[in-house]
C-alpha cells in the first residue's frame, strides 16, 4: 500500500512539474498576445495611461475600423491569401514527389542540401532574385513574391515528407511494382494515401511560414501588392506610434495563423509524431 501511494505521489509530482514547465514556456507568449489584444481594444488615452490599463472599459473596435479604412488592409489580405495559397500549392506539387524520391533513393546528401537551403537566411537569396526580377520587369507584382516564397515552403515540405516516406513499409510499394504498377502509380496510389498526415502537416507549416514572411514582401512588393506583414510595418509613422491601430493590424495578421494552428493542432502533433517513427 505504501509503495502504491509513493508511486501515485510520484506520478502527481511529475504531472505537476510538466504542467509548470509548460506554463513557464507558454505564459510569455500568452501574455504578449493578451496585451496586444488589450491595446487593440482601447483608445490611445488608455494605451498611454500609467499605471497601465489592462482591461479595456468599454472595449472599442475603432482601431480595427481605422486600420481597414486608412490602410486598405482588405487588398493586402487578398494579396497575402493569393501569395500564401499559391506558394503552398506549388511547394506541395514540387516537394511531395521530391521527398518521395529522396526517401526511396536514400539520398542523404540531397536531404542535407534541402536542410541547408532551409536554414540559409532569406537575405542570401534576396539580392540575386531582386536583380533577376528587375531584369524581367516583374518587380511590384505578386509573381516574384510567390516565387521567392518557394525558397521557404519547398524545403519545409520536402524535409517533412522525407520523414514520412522513410517510415512507410517498403513491402507495400514492392508488391504494387510486382503487380505491374509503375513507380509513379505506386507513389500515387500506395505511398501518397499512407502519407496523408505528413501532407497535412507540410501544408500547414508551409502556409504559416509563407503567411508570416516579411523580408521578401518589403523588398519586392509594390504599393498595391504588399502583403499583410508589410502592411503592418507601414502602419508605423515617423510622427508617433499609434499603439491601438498597430496592435489591431498585428492581430489581423496573427489571427488566421493562430486559428489554423488551434484547429489543426491534433493533426500537427499526430503528423509530426508519425513522421518521427522510421520504418525498417
Amino acid at each position: 500500500m505504501a509503495v502504491r501511494r509513493r508511486s501515485k505521489a510520484a506520478r502527481l509530482a511529475k504531472r505537476a512539474g510538466l504542467g509548470l514547465s509548460v506554463l513557464a514556456l507558454v505564459s510569455p507568449a500568452a501574455f504578449v498576445f493578451l496585451w496586444m489584444l488589450s491595446l487593440s481594444l482601447k483608445n490611445e488615452v488608455d494605451n498611454m495611461a500609467f499605471p497601465p490599463v489592462f482591461v479595456p472599459h468599454p472595449p472599442t473596435f475603432a482601431n480595427f475600423v481605422k486600420v481597414f479604412a486608412e490602410n486598405d488592409f482588405l487588398r493586402y489580405t487578398v494579396n497575402s491569401c493569393i501569395v500564401s495559397f499559391s506558394a503552398t500549392a506549388l511547394a506541395l506539387a514540387i516537394g511531395v514527389p521530391a521527398g518521395y524520391g529522396i526517401a526511396k533513393a536514400r539520398a542523404a546528401r540531397a536531404a542535407m542540401l534541402i536542410l541547408i537551403a532551409r536554414i540559409t537566411p532569406g537575405l542570401s537569396y534576396l539580392i540575386p532574385l531582386f536583380l533577376l526580377f528587375q531584369w524581367l520587369g516583374l518587380l511590384g507584382t505578386l509573381t516574384p513574391i510567390v516565387i521567392t516564397h518557394l525558397v521557404i515552403t519547398v524545403p519545409i515540405v520536402v524535409w517533412v515528407m522525407i520523414g514520412f516516406f522513410e517510415g512507410l513499409p517498403r513491402e507495400l510499394e514492392e508488391a504494387a511494382l510486382v503487380d505491374g504498377a509503375t513507380i509513379w502509380q505506386a507513389f500515387r496510389h500506395v505511398a501518397l494515401p499512407l502519407a496523408r498526415p505528413g501532407v497535412t502537416v507540410a501544408t500547414i507549416l508551409a502556409f504559416i511560414f509563407s503567411w508570416n514572411n516579411f523580408l521578401f514582401g518589403i523588398v519586392l512588393a509594390g504599393r498595391t501588392t504588399r502583403t499583410l506583414p508589410v502592411a503592418v510595418y507601414n502602419v508605423l509613422t515617423f510622427e508617433q506610434v499609434s499603439w491601438g491601430p498597430l496592435a489591431a493590424a498585428a492581430l489581423v495578421v496573427t489571427a488566421p495563423v493562430l486559428l489554423l494552428t488551434l484547429l489543426a493542432q491534433k493533426e500537427i502533433v499526430a503528423g509530426l509524431t508519425a513522421g518521427g517513427v522510421k520504418g525498417g
